[in-house]
């Protein structure tokens, strides 16, 4: 784990914080975590809500809000017990404050702030992209500042310069979907569950390298952003042509291997454009090493190519571990206990959620 020497003591006045209790709620899965600023990551618990938006090939955030609420004070129970503490050992509470789902955001900030008024400590709002982009930092080993960061989930793909907490220069985004976006969407489009990323990677382990080749959205574009919206429009024509060509009185869909033969496509597809767009940015920078966070980070074809290319160049890659790929709440504890350390722990206790936040925003104030 993360060395917690690092972090070290929190003094703020006459406050000393060290042990954090983290709330990850920005969409459908809510996290707990206590993480002790000399200790290291003490437990997290995470709830996911994937069984239930599964019926509905993707999220509901009504019914995202409503599991929040069910689940985030038995998680916080869970991970003390696990932790062998109680709130009143608690210094300060660290939530998602942003961006995500108005609704989930809200019930997690809403207990946050409540339980931190009962308890006359500290909360603090926590930017989730941040959350992400400083997880590889709880893994062992860690990276050093500065470094160049991909941040890569279902609603982000962006390439950051990060100096150090709270100091980030946008590099690069997605013009419109994320990487995270199209592997959902491809995956649907050959009939695969939510999340689809995770089954379209485990279908494209069978598919024939040599049969499709499908576009690399701005590959060549000589920027760092990117666009993935042509690539699932190319997936949805090569599905519908396949869909006709093999139709028989019998069978009315795809052939197995040809939706494996499209799924490895579509991921070689991503992974190339990911890999191309990363090492410009080291490359452009200066900088030699690249953390990878986000959901998108957990795809082992990526972290293969990435290596493999990193290695050639001399370069190094971190990723979080694989628990840390996802929403969780250990990397908004950690986050907050970064944060802690540069602010006042103020015990203020309005809040606020921001649906929409652009994590340069955070850089000299949060």
């Amino acid at each position: 784990m993360y060395n917690a020497h690092l972090v070290g003591r929190i003094i703020k006045g006459f406050l000393i914080v060290k042990l954090i209790l983290g709330i990850e709620s920005s969409c459908d899965e809510t996290g707990v975590a206590l993480y002790h600023t000399e200790r290291g990551l003490l437990a997290h618990v995470l709830h996911t809500q994937v069984a239930m938006h599964s019926e509905y090939g993707g999220v509901v955030p009504e019914l995202a809000s409503r599991d929040h609420i069910r689940h985030a004070l038995p998680l916080i129970r869970a991970v003390a017990q696990e932790a062998e503490c109680t709130l009143q050992d608690v210094d300060a509470i660290a939530y998602t404050q942003g961006p995500g789902l108005s609704g989930a955001l809200l019930v997690g900030a809403s207990i946050a702030c409540a339980l931190a008024y009962a308890l006359d400590i500290p909360a603090i709002g926590i930017h989730h992209l941040e959350g992400h982009l400083l997880s590889p930092l709880l893994s062992d080993p860690a990276p050093e500042f500065p470094f160049v960061a991909l941040l890569v989930s279902g609603g982000h793909t962006q390439l950051m310069r990060v100096d150090g907490v709270g100091q980030y220069i946008l590099l690069g985004e997605t013009l419109d979907d994320a990487a995270g976006e199209a592997f959902d969407k491809s995956a649907k489009l050959l009939g695969l569950g939510y999340p689809g990323g995770p089954g379209l990677a485990k279908l494209a382990t069978r598919g024939q390298p040599w049969r499709f080749k499908l576009p690399r959205p701005m590959l060549h574009s000589g920027d760092l952003d990117f666009s993935f919206s042509g690539l699932k429009t190319a997936v949805l024509t090569l599905t519908r042509q396949h869909e006709l060509a093999e139709q028989s009185p019998d069978e009315q869909n795809m052939t197995e291997q040809t939706r494996a033969d499209i799924a490895h496509a579509a991921q070689e597809a991503i992974v190339e454009v990911l890999v191309s767009k990363s090492l410009s940015a080291l490359k452009q920078t200066g900088l030699k090493q690249l953390v990878v966070a986000g959901g998108v980070g957990a795809n082992q074809r990526l972290r293969a190519q990435l290596d493999q290319a990193a290695n050639k160049r001399g370069y190094r890659v971190f990723y979080p571990d694989l628990e840390f790929c996802t929403d969780n709440g250990a990397m908004i504890a950690f986050a907050g206990a970064l944060r802690l350390q540069q602010q006042e722990a103020k015990r203020d206790y309005r809040f606020n959620v921001k649906p929409r936040w652009d994590l340069q925003q955070i850089n000299t104030a949060t």
